[in-house]
C-alpha cells in the first residue's frame, strides 16, 4: 500500500474550509431553536422534544451519505457532490425556518411548519457536514491527520463564533430584537439570511479548490484490492467487524453529546431566569398552576442574544484549547482533562448570576467541545483502513445522534421531576446534570482501545 504524501498547509485548509460556512448554519440552529420555539409558544417542559428531530435526521442520513459516497465517483469527486447538494437544501431552509411565525398561521400550524423546516435543515446540514470529515480520512496521511482535524476544529469554532454573534450584532446596529407575540425577531431572521449566503460561498470555494483522488489512485493509497473494491457488504456486517476504538470512543461520545444537548436546550431559559431576571407569566392549565418566562419581554430576548455571546465565548475557549491539545502526547489524559474542565463549567452556572462571570463557565465548556471535535475522529480514523471509511464515519455519527435523541426524549420528564408545582421550571439544574454526564464521560475515556 502506497503512503499518502504530505499535503501543504493550504491544501489541508482548503479541504475543510467549507466547514466554516456549514458551522455557521449549525451554530444558528443550536443557539436559536429553543428561542424560536419558545417565542412561538412552546412550554419549557416540551422544549427538549423539539430537539429530537435534528439527531434523528443525522442518524438516518449520515450512514447513508457515507455508504453512498464510498461507491460514488464523479467528475467533482466522491464526497463533494453530497456536501454541495446538502448545502443547497440548507440554504433554502435557512430562509424559511425563522419565518415560521410570519405567514399568518395559527400557533400549532406555525410549530408544525417550524418542526418540518428544522428536520430538513438538520438533515441537509448533516449531509453537508459529514463529507468534510470523510475527505480528511481519504486524502490525509496518518502523520498529518491530527493537524487536519485541528484545522477543521478551528474552522468549526470560527464559524460557530460568527453564527452565535449574528443576532446580537444585528440588534446592536439597530435591527429590532423583539417582535409581536408568535413572531421571530428580525435580528434572528436576518442572521439566518446572512448565514445562508456565507454557507453557499464557502462551499463553492471548496468545490473549486479541492480535487479528490480518482478511483485507481484512491485504491493504491488505501490498500484496496480489486476483490475488496467490488465486495458487497452491509452496515450490520461492518458494525460487527468495527475496531474496538469505534465502540470505546462511542461510549465516551454518549455522555458528551447527552450533556451538550441539555446545553443547547436549556441555556436560554437558565440565563434569562438566572442572570437577566426575565419576568414570568402565571396561568392555570387543567387546574394546575403553570409559570413560564415571558418570551415577549425585552429581558428574555436580551438574554437570548447573550446566550449567543456565551456560545461565542465557548467557541473562543475551544479554539484556544484546541491549540494546546497537540502539546500533550497522552491523548487519553488530555481528552479526559478536557471533559472534566467542561463539567466544571456546566456546574458553575448554578452559582453565577452575573452575565459577565458566565464567560468563565463557557470558556471551560469550550475545552470539552475542542476535545470532542478533534480527538474522537483522530482516534477512529487511525484505526480504519480499506474501502469503507465513509460508511464507518457515517455509522460513527450514531454515537453523536443517539445520545442527543435519548437526552431530548428524557429532558422534559427530568425537568418535570425537578419542578415544584406553581414555580418556574429550574432549567439551570439541567446544566448541572450535563456537567455530571461529562464527568462520567471523562472516566470512560480510559476504556478506549486506541491503535496508533
Amino acid at each position: 500500500m502506497k503512503v499518502k504524501p504530505d499535503l501543504s498547509f493550504w491544501k489541508l485548509w482548503n479541504i475543510s474550509f467549507g466547514f466554516f460556512g456549514v458551522q455557521i448554519a449549525y451554530a444558528l440552529q443550536s443557539a436559536n431553536i429553543s428561542r424560536i420555539f419558545s417565542t412561538l409558544g412552546a412550554d419549557p417542559h416540551n422544549l427538549s422534544y423539539f430537539w429530537i428531530l435534528p439527531p434523528l435526521a443525522g442518524i438516518l442520513v449520515q450512514p447513508v451519505v457515507g455508504a453512498a459516497s464510498d461507491r460514488t465517483w464523479t467528475r467533482l469527486g466522491r464526497r463533494i457532490p453530497y456536501l454541495f447538494v446538502g448545502s443547497l437544501i440548507a440554504v433554502l431552509v435557512m430562509c424559511l425556518l425563522p419565518n415560521a411565525g410570519s405567514f399568518g398561521m395559527a400557533v400549532s400550524t406555525a410549530m408544525i411548519f417550524g418542526l418540518v423546516s428544522l428536520m430538513f435543515l438538520d438533515t441537509s446540514i448533516n449531509m453537508a457536514m459529514q463529507p468534510f470529515k470523510m475527505m480528511v480520512g481519504d486524502m490525509v496521511n496518518e502523520k498529518q491527520k491530527g493537524l487536519a482535524y485541528s484545522i477543521q476544529s478551528f474552522l468549526c469554532n470560527a464559524g460557530s463564533l460568527v453564527g452565535y454573534l449574528f443576532p446580537i450584532i444585528f440588534a446592536w446596529i439597530g435591527i429590532a430584537n423583539t417582535a409581536p407575540e408568535g413572531m421571530i425577531p428580525p435580528s434572528v431572521i436576518y442572521s439566518f439570511y446572512i448565514g445562508a449566503a456565507i454557507l453557499i460561498l464557502c462551499v463553492i470555494y471548496t468545490v473549486a479548490k479541492v480535487k479528490e483522488m480518482p478511483p485507481t489512485e484512491y485504491a493504491e493509497y488505501h490498500g484496496i484490492t480489486e476483490a475488496e473494491e467490488h465486495e458487497k457488504t452491509n452496515m450490520l456486517k461492518l458494525l460487527v467487524k468495527a475496531p474496538k476504538a469505534f465502540w470505546t470512543v462511542g461510549l465516551v461520545q454518549f455522555f458528551c453529546w447527552f450533556a451538550f444537548m441539555f446545553m443547547w436546550t436549556y441555556t436560554n431559559g437558565s440565563v434569562a431566569a438566572h442572570a437577566f431576571d426575565a419576568p414570568t407569566i402565571a396561568s392555570t392549565v387543567n387546574g394546575v398552576g403553570k409559570v413560564v418566562l415571558d418570551t415577549k419581554s425585552v429581558q428574555y430576548q436580551d438574554a437570548a442574544d447573550w446566550v449567543g455571546v456565551l456560545f461565542a465565548v465557548q467557541a473562543i475557549g475551544s479554539v484556544i484549547w484546541a491549540a494546546c491539545v497537540p502539546w500533550f502526547k497522552n491523548r487519553k489524559f488530555i481528552y479526559s482533562l478536557s471533559l472534566v474542565l467542561g463539567a466544571i463549567g456546566f456546574i458553575s452556572v448554578l452559582f453565577i448570576t452575573n452575565q459577565y462571570l458566565l464567560f468563565g463557565s463557557f470558556l471551560l465548556i469550550g475545552c470539552a467541545w475542542a476535545a470532542m471535535l478533534a480527538l474522537p475522529f483522530t482516534i477512529l480514523t487511525n484505526a480504519l483502513t480499506g474501502s469503507h471509511i465513509g460508511t464507518y464515519l457515517g455509522l460513527f455519527n450514531g454515537t453523536i445522534c443517539i445520545p442527543q435523541i435519548v437526552a431530548a426524549a428524557l429532558g422534559g420528564s427530568i425537568l418535570s421531576l425537578l419542578t415544584t408545582p406553581g414555580s418556574l421550571p429550574p432549567e439551570v439544574d439541567m446544566l448541572v446534570i450535563a456537567g455530571v454526564m461529562l464527568l462520567i464521560g471523562a472516566g470512560c475515556v480510559y476504556l478506549i482501545k486506541e491503535r496508533n
